[in-house]
């Protein structure tokens, strides 16, 4: 009878369904609307009131684009290169870097942590308008400007200090009692007990990667990243909104890929409730 009370109805799971269907479309309207608008010749753009789907598919959009890349004095493959070189080193970077800064500011004691954390979260709320000046006058310092370094450079352990924080005592002191030094009990341990966080970070790293420009910081056109190229190329105008269109659908196709091949641990993530000791 206990089990009974506590039993979806068959009413309640059909509009349960009916609700997550709803938001779905909803979530999914964007990306349908990239798609259509990459197919849609030029006098669809004009069509008033604007219609979501195309009536006449093409590729002249995608044509256009290839066309105004080939054209380009820096080969495309260059520009392909530089995102996925800036994109996977700067991702892998990112997540060592947060995971070996995370672990001390979770589970050691030393002076200065509590400030350290609080300007961790503090950081949280500027938003990157008012960090680009700063992080500028850094990378100028370091002599990273006008190279792949200043976008590359990773920021962020807010994640893994706050999944850390699940992590009980007693089980790195075990690891320690059985002669585990800290960094096998930071590999041994640590790492697999934090890799749903570690993989929400990848997703999150790789997009904001992949689609940066860095035009604020790279301006030797060798360097530039594709999405700086396509944007370039999109600029023009109305006249190539159907090009800029097709820009948007190929640039969404890797963070898409890297979100699904890494949604499993992203939904464990959000349902992790800790270790308790």
């Amino acid at each position: 009878m206990a089990l009974r009370k506590h039993r979806r109805s068959l009413f309640g799971t059909i509009m349960l369904a009916l609700v997550l269907i709803i938001f779905a479309c909803f979530m999914a309207l964007p990306v349908i609307y990239t798609i259509a608008s990459s197919l849609k010749p030029p006098e669809e753009f004009f069509i008033f009131p604007p219609r979501i789907l195309v009536q006449s598919p093409t590729l002249d959009n995608f044509k256009s684009l290839a066309s105004n890349l080939a054209s380009s004095w820096v080969p495309f493959e260059r520009y392909l290169f530089n995102s996925i070189y800036m994109s996977v080193i700067s991702t892998v970077a990112y997540v060592i870097v947060a995971a070996l800064a995370a672990y001390p500011l979770a589970k050691h004691q030393f002076p200065g942590k509590a400030a350290l954390n609080s300007m961790i979260t503090l950081a949280l709320m500027f938003t990157a308008a008012v960090l680009s000046i700063p992080q500028y006058i850094i990378l100028s310092v370091l002599g990273w400007i006008d190279t792949p370094l200043a976008v590359m450079a990773p920021m962020g352990v807010f994640l893994c200090v706050q999944f850390l924080e699940t992590l009980p005592y007693s089980v790195l002191e075990s690891a320690r009692m059985d002669g585990a030094g800290e960094w096998r009990v930071w590999w041994s341990i640590v790492v697999p007990n934090i890799r749903p966080a570690l993989f929400t970070m990848v997703i999150f790293q790789f997009q904001a990667a992949w689609n940066s420009t860095g035009a604020n910081v790279i301006y030797n056109e060798a360097l530039k990243t594709l999405p700086a190229a396509m944007t370039q190329i999109a600029s023009a105008g109305i006249a190539r909104a159907g090009v800029g269109s097709a820009s948007a659908f190929i640039l969404m196709i890797p963070p898409v890929l890297v979100f699904i091949l890494s949604q499993a641990n992203v939904m464990e993530t959000m349902a992790h409730s800790g270790i308790k000791d």
